[in-house]
């Protein structure tokens, strides 16, 4: 039986970058999605072949700004995720998908990361990964095409992600 890769230990630096860039990411991410009941899911594929999932469901509101999570928990989880999956080096693949609570029903955008980045996923992509299952109940999600989102440089990084 083929041993299971182990893990590397991205360096301190690696993290604090990648923790910067998750924090823009996820400031980028509220500002698109505007105001509204929101859930945000995190799936990604471990380099050991392992997968790791994360939700958060928060409430984004404007006027004033405010950013409402229903467990913190449950969101610090979703950020630790990101931050590894922007990291890279313990993560293969990773995709966010955000559900808005929208009238007639749900909408849904979502992002693969690359290259240390989240980056617009594609629609039909998007489309297959959220139909419900037969059989199971649960509600069909309009997709949208996901904004871009604006990155800034990584200052501590010689060579920053685009």
């Amino acid at each position: 039986m083929p041993a299971r890769p182990e893990l590397t230990h991205p360096g301190d630096a690696a993290i604090t970058a990648a923790m910067d860039r998750t924090l823009t990411a996820l400031s980028a991410i509220f500002q698109a999605l505007g105001d509204g009941e929101h859930t945000l899911n995190l799936v990604a594929q471990r380099t050991d072949d392992a997968f790791v999932t994360g939700r958060a469901d928060l409430s984004v509101g404007t006027e004033p700004i405010r950013l409402a999570l229903l467990d913190e928990d449950e969101f610090c989880d979703l950020r630790m995720l990101l931050v590894f999956a922007l990291e890279g080096s313990t993560m293969r693949t990773a995709v966010l998908v955000a559900t808005t609570a929208a009238e007639p029903g749900p909408r849904a955008c979502g992002w693969a990361v690359r290259d240390g980045w989240l980056h617009p996923m594609d629609t039909a992509a998007l489309q297959a990964a959220v139909i419900p299952c037969p059989g199971v109940p649960a509600v069909a999600r309009e997709v949208y095409p996901a904004p871009v989102l604006p990155q800034l440089p990584d200052a501590d990084e010689e060579y920053p992600h685009a």
